[in-house]
């Protein structure tokens, strides 16, 4: 099985739930590897900051996906949508998350921390980094977001 590699990054608000996922058993199973972009204590700190250090990271290719947190998961998805290239939702299940992948091609998932359980975090993750892009009119409808930027 290929590792996959994934940057996470987080506000001070998803700290903890950072932690949890880089010991993670399951994840570590699923051949996936988290490159911790920080942050790196739960003092307060500045959200736009990590998911910039995400997005460069994956538009640079040194990763192969991106994953970010914060309370809600609305300031990061804001932040890294604002990176051309960076498709960033944000998902609240493994339902969602696989959707998110398959449908929108989504490339940073983003977790709303403070209503998610490590456990929740981890399907989350397993169910979009084992999804694929359906293409075809999905791709379509991509095209259509970027002409809106032009």
């Amino acid at each position: 099985m290929d590792m996959v590699q994934l940057a996470i990054g987080t506000d001070h608000r998803g700290y903890q739930l950072k932690q949890s996922l880089l010991v993670s058993q399951k994840l570590a199973r699923l051949g996936i590897q988290l490159c911790d972009v920080g942050a790196f204590s739960d003092e307060r700190s500045d959200y736009p900051l990590f998911a910039q250090a995400v997005c460069l990271q994956l538009l640079a290719g040194d990763v192969d996906g991106g994953i970010l947190l914060c309370g809600s998961g609305t300031g990061m998805a804001i932040a890294a949508n604002r990176f051309h290239g960076i498709y960033a939702a944000v998902v609240w299940n493994d339902e969602i998350a696989r959707l998110a992948r398959e449908d929108d091609n989504c490339n940073v998932l983003v977790l709303p921390a403070d209503f998610m359980s490590v456990e929740q975090a981890v399907f989350c993750i397993a169910a979009w980094q084992g999804a694929r892009f359906k293409e075809g009119h999905y791709a379509e409808r991509l095209s259509l977001i970027e002409k809106l930027t032009k």
